[in-house]
C-alpha cells in the first residue's frame, strides 16, 4: 500500500502554537537590565520574573500569551548573560545551585550547546533538561506528598511544589513548560512537532537560569524545615535478549541510514538536521541522546504517515489546548479519536507496530520514550543496544516509504536484506502473551531439571510399597494420562511425539510446549474479554513457576542432607514421601503447562463464549489458580505437607477433567468453524 506523503512541510507547529512560541516573545524590544534579574552572584531575583506573569481575571488564570510577550525581554537578557560567560564562569557561578538536579553533568553540555549556537544541539539540550528538571521536582514533591503526579503539569500545579517554591514560581514554569496554552518547550520537542530552528535559544538559556534559581530556593527552604531531598533511584536499562531483535549496527547500516534519510519522504525536510545530529551521537556513544532524538523524529515521521492515511491533514500540526496532540498514544491505537478505524495499523503491519508497542508501550517492556522524556533512566548507563535496535528499525521503516526503484538499490546490500527480513519476522516480546510463553518454557526447564537421585535400594522397597496402597496417588496417576490424553488430541499435528501417551515416557510429554510456544500468535488490540484470561493464564504460569523453584531448591537441599547423614528420622520419612510426591507433582505440572500454552493459542476465540459460559470459564481458571496457590504454599520448604499435595491435585484433576467433558474450554471452541 503506497501513501503520497506530504514534502513541502514548512512547519508541524499549528499557527497560533507558532505564534506563541516564536513571535510573541520577540514583540517588545525594550533591553532588560541583567543585574534586575541575577544579581552577579548569581542569585536569581525571582520576583522581576514573576512580575511578568499576567493575569487573565478572576477565574480565567493566567494569560499566557500576555505573559510570554512580557517575559521576551527578560528571556533575551539571560540568553546574552549566559553567552557572556566563559565555561569557568558559569560554573563558578551556577554549578553549586545546579546540584539539586543530581544532574549536574548535563549543565555543562547545555553550556556548550549554547555557545555552538547549533540549533539542534539546543533543542536536544532543552529536551535533556525539562526530563531532568521534572525528576528533581518529583523529589521536592515527595519532600510532602506520597505519590508524584506522572504529567509535568500535574506536577507544576500541586500544592506540595507550592509550599517549598511558591505559587508565582510555579506559575513561571507553567507558562514554559507545563501547559498546552503556554510555550509547552517539554511536549513540543519531546513529542517531535518543533523543527530545530523554531525553538529560541533565549528559552532554553532562561530554563537554566530558572533551575538555578529553584535550587537557591529549595536550599532556603531545607535550611528552614531540616528536610533532605532523597533522590529516587534511577532506571538502568540492561541489554536483555529480548530486546535485540536486530544484530548490531555496522558502519554499512549507518551509511545506508545516512543516505535513506536524505531520500525518504518519511523524514520531513525540516527534521534532517535532528537526523543528522542523531547518528553523530550515536558514533560519539552518546546512546541516550541518540535514542531520543530519534524517538521524536520516528514520532514526527509516523505522525505524517497517520495524517495522510487516515486523510486528517490537520493532525500534523500540534493541537490547540482544546483538542487532542497526535501522539504515539493515538498514531498506534486501534481507533481514531471519532472510532473510525486508525489505518496505520493496516498499513505498518504487525511486525512493526508490534516493535512499537514492545519499545514504547508494554508496561513491561522498556518504554523508552516515557523513561527517557521522564528523567528516569540513568543516562551514562544506556545501552548502545537499545540505540542501536531503533536506529535497524528506522533503516526499515524510511525505505517503506522510497519509492521502489530507489528503495531496491539500498535493499540489495547485504545488510539492508537482513534488515528486512529481521523486521518482516518481528512477533512481540514483551506483551504480557509472549512474557507467558517465555515463563512456560523456564518452568518446564526448571521441572525437567529437579534432582532426583535414587534412593537406597531399602527405602525405595518401602516407598514402593506405600505407594501401591495409595489408591488416591493412583487416582491421579489415572486422572493425569486421562487429562493429558485430551490435550495432546488439541496438539498441532507437528509439534506432538505421538497420540498415544503409552508410547511416550513421562518426561517426554513438555515436548510439544516449544513448538507451541513458537507459533506465531498476533498481539495487537486484543479485547477486554481476552485480556481477562490472559491475566489468569499468567498468575497460573506465575503459580507454578514458584513451585517449580521451590520444589527445586528443597529437593537439593534434603538431598544433599540425606548424603551427609544430618537429616532426622521423622526428616528422613518426609523426604522420602517429598520425592514420591514430586514424581507426581512433575506431570501435573507438565499439564498444567500444557493448558495454558494451547489455551493461549485459541484465546482469540474467547469472543465465541457467551456472556455465561465466559464467566463459567473465568470461574474455571480462578479454581486452577486456587489450585496452584495452595500447591505453592503446601510445597514450601517450611511446610513439608506432601499428603496435603496429593489430595489438592486429586480434588483439582476431578474439576479440570469435568470442565473438559463439557467442552468449555477455548481449546474446543478452536474446533468449530468460523
Amino acid at each position: 500500500m503506497q501513501i503520497a506523503l506530504e514534502d513541502s512541510v514548512t512547519t508541524c507547529l499549528s499557527p497560533s502554537v507558532y505564534d506563541i512560541i516564536c513571535t510573541l516573545g520577540f514583540e517588545l524590544r525594550e533591553n532588560r537590565d541583567i543585574d534586575s534579574i541575577v544579581t552577579q552572584d548569581g542569585e536569581v531575583c525571582w520576583g522581576t520574573i514573576t512580575a511578568c506573569v499576567a493575569d487573565a481575571g478572576p477565574a480565567q488564570g493566567l494569560d499566557f500569551q500576555e505573559s510570554v510577550r512580557l517575559l521576551g525581554p527578560v528571556c533575551e537578557a539571560v540568553h546574552s548573560h549566559l553567552l557572556s560567560l566563559t565555561e569557568a564562569q558559569f560554573g563558578t557561578q551556577y554549578a553549586p545551585w545546579l546540584q539539586w538536579t543530581h544532574s549536574p553533568e548535563l549543565f555543562p553540555e547545555i553550556w556548550d550547546a549554547l555557545a555552538s549556537r547549533q540549533a539542534p544541539a539546543i533543542s536536544l539540550s532543552l529536551m535533556k533538561l525539562t526530563s531532568c528538571l521534572e525528576r528533581a521536582l518529583g523529589d521536592v514533591f515527595l519532600l510532602i506528598g506520597k505519590e508524584c503526579p506522572f504529567l509535568l503539569r500535574d506536577l507544576l500545579a500541586s500544592e506540595e511544589l507550592a509550599e517549598v517554591f511558591g505559587k508565582p514560581v510555579m506559575h513561571v514554569l507553567t507558562i514554559f513548560v507545563g501547559s498546552p496554552s503556554g510555550l509547552n518547550l517539554r511536549n513540543v520537542l519531546w513529542h517531535g512537532f518543533a523543527s530545530p530552528r523554531e525553538v529560541p535559544a533565549k528559552y532554553c538559556s532562561t530554563m537554566v537560569l530558572l533551575t538555578a534559581g529553584l535550587g537557591q530556593l529549595l536550599t532556603t527552604y531545607l535550611e528552614q524545615t531540616g528536610h533532605t531531598v532523597a533522590p529516587r533511584p534511577l532506571l538502568t536499562l540492561t541489554e536483555s535478549e529480548d530486546l535485540l531483535a536486530f544484530p548490531d549496527v555496522t558502519d554499512e547500516t549507518l551509511s545506508v541510514l545516512e543516505e535513506v534519510t536524505k531520500k525518504s519522504p518519511f523524514v520531513l525536510k525540516i527534521m534532517l538536521p535532528y537526523w543528522e545530529l542523531t547518528l553523530m551521537k550515536f558514533k560519539s556513544h552518546r546512546f541516550a541522546d541518540c535514542a531520543a532524538l530519534l524517538l521524536t523524529q520516528l514520532e514526527a515521521g509516523l505522525r505524517s504517515v497517520f495524517a495522510a492515511v487516515n486523510r486528517c491533514p490537520r493532525r500534523l500540526l500540534t493541537a490547540e489546548s482544546t483538542a487532542l496532540y497526535t501522539t504515539f498514544d493515538e498514531i498506534l491505537a486501534k481507533h481514531l479519536n471519532g472510532g473510525e478505524l486508525n489505518q496505520l495499523p493496516l498499513l505498518l503491519g504487525e511486525p512493526a507496530m508490534e516493535f512499537l508497542w514492545d519499545f514504547l508501550n508494554h508496561q513491561e517492556g522498556p518504554r523508552v520514550r516515557d523513561h527517557l522524556s521522564h528523567g528516569e533512566v540513568s543516562v551514562p548507563d544506556f545501552p548502545k543496544g537499545v540505540a542501536a535496535q531503533l536506529l535497524s528499525f528506522s533503516v526499515v521503516l524510511l525505505l517503506r516509504f522510497m519509492d521502489d526503484d530507489v528503495a531496491s538499490e539500498f535493499k540489495e546490500r547485504a545488510a539492508v536484506q537482513s534488515l528486512v527480513r529481521l523486521a518482516g519476522g518481528y512477533s512481540s516480546r514483551f506483551h504480557p502473551a509472549a512474557l507467558l510463553r517465555k515463563q512456560v518454557l523456564s518452568c518446564e526447564k526448571c521441572v525437567r531439571g529437579w534432582p532426583l537421585p535414587p534412593l537406597p535400594e531399602e527405602e525405595a522397597g518401602r516407598e514402593a510399597a506405600r505407594l501401591e496402597e495409595n489408591s488416591e496417588v493412583n487416582a491421579c496417576s489415572s486422572l493425569i494420562v486421562e487429562i493429558m490424553g485430551e490435550l495432546y488430541s488439541h496438539v498441532p499435528g507437528n509439534h506432538i511425539v505421538s497420540r498415544d501417551l503409552e508410547d511416550v515416557p513421562v518426561e517426554k510429554w513438555p515436548q510439544p510446549l516449544p513448538g507451541l510456544c513458537g507459533i506465531r500468535l498476533p498481539t495487537l488490540f486484543w479485547p477486554r474479554a481476552a485480556l481477562e484470561v490472559l491475566t489468569l493464564l499468567r498468575s497460573i504460569g506465575s503459580c507454578c513457576a514458584r513451585v517449580a523453584l521451590q520444589v527445586a531448591a528443597s529437593l537439593e537441599q534434603r538431598q544433599r542432607q540425606w548424603a551427609e547423614k544430618t537429616l532426622r528420622s521423622r526428616q528422613r520419612r518426609n523426604f522420602v514421601r517429598m520425592r514420591s510426591s514430586t514424581k507426581l507433582l512433575s506431570p501435573v505440572l507438565a499439564l498444567l503447562l500444557l493448558l495454558v500454552a494451547l489455551e493461549l493459542l485459541s484465546i482469540q476465540r474467547v469472543h465465541r463464549q457467551s456472556a455465561r459460559e465466559h464467566q463459567q470459564y473465568l470461574r474455571f481458571l480462578k479454581a486452577v489458580l486456587q489450585f496452584t496457590e495452595n500447591l505453592e504454599v503446601q510445597s514450601g520448604l517450611g511446610r513439608n505437607q506432601w499428603g496435603k499435595v496429593v489430595a489438592l491435585t486429586h480434588a483439582a484433576l476431578l474439576r479440570i477433567r469435568a470442565f473438559g467433558e463439557r467442552k468449555q474450554m477455548l481449546i474446543h471452541l478452536a474446533e468449530e468453524p468460523e
